[in-house]
């Protein structure tokens, strides 16, 4: 199997779907995955592109066995380095009357759209048209050594029946008078197009599955009849056509537009596109853990047949069935993939999540432990759908509150809570050895009963003093944490702001 992007920008996230699908399919089925590059567009080449795809793997786990950057007996693998290749190939097909030479300009194929309406270069107008089949060859010869440029057409005939066997869709069967003769070469930068690069690649690398965008199965035919042209029918590859990408809202694929209306990524990596200096985001950089991703992804357009929602990349390599695929597109549902990242975050220990807040707290100008850091994150991870959102929830536990939540104030702090809470000080200094929750609890709530206090007015004066509003943990988590010295030094102000 292969999979073959173009180095013209960043990775769309529905080319990381069939590069997903490829690599589970062929590791289900004891294969090899390569990776090539797909640039025979010169005019779209973007600098950079080629490195950030190979990131995006990288980020994400999905790995190749040969290709770019990892070698192999079958390459080179990027298409620009293999034209004598390919030049070899489009001669075959001239010399066996396959495929014809056309001078036409773009400057008379325009007129011709013009004059002609839905004009269509094929088998009835190509007789209209300045190419080698109107030509005399001493023309084509003398216009070749003139240095005029032209492109190789694939020489269609009318009346065929084309079947495509697709192992989503089924038998497709589509008659040969719709297609245009395509474009397999062009004399300006000596490149194939797409078409004749993939099937002469597909063949020499002895791919025998295809899986790839639904956007590419109007193209399934003609590379049948390019594999009938070559004598290569019996080692023909599989193809699979996946469903499209769907908008989250409305109707049509899935865009960049849509993410950044609905403020999610497209894109597996944060994109800095070097033409136009726009940056675009990316999962990696929002936030998301590449497991919670793939899984995603998987989900988007195949169902394992079960209720099972999580899995691991092993666990998708055995439960994966392409028969499975959807045959229509794939609804983008982004917020499912938020519930993901909270599910993979629940999922990770303390230890696993604690480097990665880290850093927001040394940012924030905290000094403290990494023990610190993993006790805080084992109380707060379940609150969060990403790392980014703990610092906001748990701000409270490195610095003490300088000011208080007024409508807090207003519904827990009532008129005898100063009192209560000064109580509650002495109480607590008089918790002997380690400020331990054991240590803790069992005094203060004899406190309570003794002194016939209610409960929840106690604990959420003791919140509001400590926090500065009404949120966090079991109160007896947080103050261990803080220590006695902290935790009445914040009692104690707070008694004296609020009175």
């Amino acid at each position: 199997m292969r999979f073959a992007p173009s180095p013209t920008g960043a990775l769309h996230i529905g080319g990381v779907r069939t590069a997903l699908y490829n690599y589970l399919f062929a590791r289900q089925h004891g294969g090899q995955l390569i990776f090539r590059i797909e640039d025979t567009d010169s005019n779209r080449f973007v600098p950079g592109a080629e490195e950030y795809i190979l990131e995006s793997f990288r980020w994400l786990g999905i790995k190749f066995d040969e290709g770019v950057s990892f070698g192999g007996d079958k390459g080179p693998y990027r298409q620009s380095e293999r034209r004598p290749i390919y030049r070899q190939y489009v001669e075959q097909l001239l010399d066996s009357g396959k495929a014809y030479i056309a001078f036409d300009t773009p400057q008379e194929l325009e007129a011709k759209r013009a004059a002609v309406p839905n004009f269509q270069y094929d088998a009835t107008t190509r007789l209209q048209m300045r190419n080698s089949l109107t030509l005399s060859k001493d023309e084509v010869d003398q216009l070749i050594a003139d240095g005029q440029q032209y492109v190789v057409r694939f020489k269609i005939e009318r009346g065929e029946e084309i079947l495509v066997d697709d192992l989503i869709r089924g038998e497709v069967r589509i008659k040969s008078d719709i297609l245009d003769d395509k474009v397999l070469y062009k004399s300006a930068d000596d490149l194939p197009t797409y078409h004749l690069a993939n099937i002469v690649d597909d063949h020499l690398m002895e791919i025998t599955h295809v899986i790839r965008g639904e956007e590419w199965l109007p193209s399934a035919p003609l590379h049948v009849l390019l594999y009938r042209a070559f004598g290569w029918q019996d080692t023909m590859p599989r193809f699979a056509h996946l469903p499209l990408l769907l908008k989250p809202e409305g109707k049509g694929k899935l865009s960049k537009r849509d993410g950044d209306r609905l403020g999610f990524p497209v894109f597996p990596l944060e994109w800095h596109d070097p033409k136009t200096g726009e940056v675009s985001s990316g999962y990696r950089e929002s936030g998301y853990f590449p497991e919670a991703v793939v899984n995603f992804l998987a989900l988007l357009g195949w169902n394992p047949g079960t209720e099972q929602e999580l899995f691991s990349l092993d666990e998708l390599v055995k439960a994966f069935d392409i028969s499975r695929c959807s045959k229509a597109g794939a609804k983008y549902d982004y917020k499912k993939g938020i519930w993901f990242n909270h599910e993979y975050l629940l999922r990770k220990s303390p230890e696993e999540i604690a480097p990665l807040f880290a850093p927001f707290v040394l940012g924030n100008g905290a000094n403290a432990t990494m023990q610190q850091v993993t006790d805080v994150v084992r109380m707060m991870k379940d609150r969060v759908n990403f790392v980014s959102e703990l610092w906001p929830l748990c701000s409270f536990f490195f610095f003490p509150p300088m000011e208080y939540d007024e409508k807090t104030v207003k519904k827990r702090w009532k008129d005898d809570s100063a009192q209560v809470m000064s109580q509650l000080a002495d109480v607590l200094e008089g918790v002997e050895g380690d400020f331990t929750i054991e240590a803790q609890e069992p005094i203060v709530m004899q406190w309570i009963e003794s002194q016939g206090y209610k409960l929840g007015d106690v604990m959420n004066a003791f919140r509001l003093c400590l926090v500065g509003e009404g949120k966090g943990p079991g109160m007896f988590d947080i103050s261990a944490f803080l220590g006695k010295d902290e935790t009445l030094r914040r009692l104690r102000r707070a008694i004296e702001v609020l009175g």
